[in-house]
């Protein structure tokens, strides 16, 4: 019989520790819910004392989602930030607090500037203070808490073996070891978790998880070594979101052990045709693009150009794949619909497509699509699914456009007009001009907002082939050392411009957290 492995996603909480991947409340909660549309079992929700926004997400993901899946929050060893976990969670059915540590001794000497004894001393009163803070409630008999050695895999082995052993001694019933800079190779990493197995006497009492980044390409490799260690948990992110190179990518572990299951004889809970919808969400709210041969979910990840690759495939497609594009809900460029399809055929699609959308929003959508369709001839799969995520921001947005002029040509002022309206319903009116149509606009939106962000990054690409596509135009802002994402679509370029930075305005607008206190990276 088959094990399971517990899939912990922290897409939300290191994911966001990206450069220019922080998100807003409504944004977390959209792809909380796509977590558990996906079968996550834990969902690392947030650090709940490194800001009021970090805690006020926690929160209310753990009260919206914590009877359907377990919602964790972060701590470091200290009362204060248990305590605020605590009082983030404190409301929901299933919740884990995830306490660490640093314990190499890089870390001891140059960060904490502790002794191990001092050390191994905090680890074990800070789990047994947690487990008494989630055992004052009731319904709570076995506290859910995991600990982390920071920096774990650079430790040497009998102060790590200590630590565990003393860790689950105090009531921690999950033991992350991680690789917190992603030093380990898989056989070293695969040498560690063995060691912890074979040496810790009471492991039999907690479940030993892996946490890997990506900083040598490596992240993924290493997660899988853990769990022929006899790792049963594993940390994770959508697309491989997170600091510095990123974590270990969720889609690619879930798929090796299900692709290769003949090898791992391991199982997992994941709703695999979630996965490339969940992506494609991920991507679109913090503006970090999926590269295209990224395993899994890249645009080219299911396609084949070269001769005898597409010969062999039309003769029996597992010469070629070994996986189908359906098992991952990989939609590809298929022309689906045009100006005389119906509502209900357009629903369908989204369904198909994986969307799961109100009634009202499908309306809306489809008032987008119906203005598309009357621009160019087809509309294909790739444009249903940017006119959802331009709807979306949409709905959550402060400022919206209303109408705009823009004037460009060589040796003639470059202006720009723009008519704004505020979610409480009054319009405002802003002209400016600048270098170039896209400069006026852009100047003319900060008039408007109140902001004077710094560009950092601006692109625009077709989400679509031919000259009729969608255009959708991708901005990265800077405010108050913070980075902003927003993304615009549009048969019209510079409107799609437009749209982008508007949105990035609003994200800023909407962003009441100040700058996020990170756990000194965290694990």
């Amino acid at each position: 019989m088959s094990d399971t492995i517990t899939i912990f996603d922290t897409t939300l909480r290191d994911g966001e520790q990206s450069p220019g991947c922080s998100m807003t409340t409504p944004e977390k909660l959209e792809i909380a819910k796509a977590l558990v549309e996906l079968g996550v079992d834990v969902i690392e929700a947030g650090f709940p004392i490194a800001s009021p926004g970090d805690f006020e997400a926690v929160t209310q993901i753990a009260n919206t989602f914590g009877n359907q899946t377990t919602i964790c929050g972060l701590a470091r060893c200290r009362t204060e930030d248990i305590d605020r976990a605590w009082d983030a969670l404190n409301g929901a059915q299933n919740v884990r607090i995830h306490v660490f540590l640093a314990t190499s001794a890089i870390h001891r000497e140059f960060k904490l500037k502790m002794a191990k004894e001092e050390i191994v001393r905090r680890a074990v009163e800070m789990v047994k203070y947690t487990c008494d803070k989630m055992a004052s409630r009731s319904d709570i008999t076995t506290p859910n808490v995991e600990f982390s050695p920071e920096d774990a895999v650079r430790t040497e082995l009998d102060f790590l073996t200590e630590v565990v052993e003393k860790a689950i001694d105090a009531g921690a019933t999950t033991v992350n070891i991680p690789d917190t800079v992603g030093y380990a190779t898989p056989n070293h990493y695969f040498k560690v978790i063995s060691h912890l197995k074979q040496h810790v006497r009471n492991i039999d009492r907690a479940v030993i998880s892996a946490h890997c980044h990506d900083d040598l390409g490596l992240g993924v490799a290493n997660s899988l070594a853990a769990i022929e260690a006899g790792a049963r948990q594993v940390e994770c992110t959508i697309n491989g979101l997170g600091e510095r190179a990123g974590n270990a990518a969720l889609e690619e572990i879930v798929m090796a052990l299900r692709t290769r299951k003949d090898y791992y004889g391991i199982e997992s809970r994941i709703n695999t045709p979630r996965l490339f919808p969940t992506s494609r969400l991920v991507s679109s709210i913090t503006g970090m693009k999926v590269q295209r041969n990224k395993a899994i979910v890249g645009q080219n990840a299911f396609a084949h150009e070269a001769g005898i690759h597409q010969h062999g495939m039309l003769q029996s497609r597992e010469t070629y794949e070994i996986m189908r594009p359906a098992d991952v809900g990989y939609i590809g460029q298929n022309i689906v619909l045009g100006k005389h399809s119906g509502r209900h055929a357009f629903r369908s699609r989204l369904i198909e497509l994986g969307y799961q959308l109100d009634d009202a929003t499908v309306q809306k959508v489809f008032d987008d699509f119906t203005a598309l369709c009357d621009k160019i001839k087809e509309v294909s799969d790739s444009d249903i699914i940017a006119l959802i995520e331009n709807r979306s921001q949409a709905t959550q947005a402060i400022w919206s456009l209303s109408s705009f002029n823009a004037t460009a040509g060589t040796g003639s002022l470059h202006t720009a007009a723009i008519e704004a309206t505020h979610r409480d319903g009054h319009k405002v009116q802003k002209a400016a001009t600048g270098d170039g149509p896209i400069d006026a606009l852009f100047r003319c939106l900060e008039e408007i907002a109140g902001i004077k962000a710094k560009l950092k990054d601006y692109t625009v690409r077709s989400v679509s082939s031919g000259t009729e596509a969608l255009g959708e135009a991708s901005v990265e802002v800077e405010y108050h050392e913070r980075a902003f994402h927003g993304k615009g679509v549009s048969t019209d370029i510079i409107e799609a411009s437009a749209l982008a930075y508007l949105n990035a305005l609003n994200k800023v607008l909407s962003s009441q957290d100040g700058k996020a206190i990170h756990p000194q990276h965290g694990v």
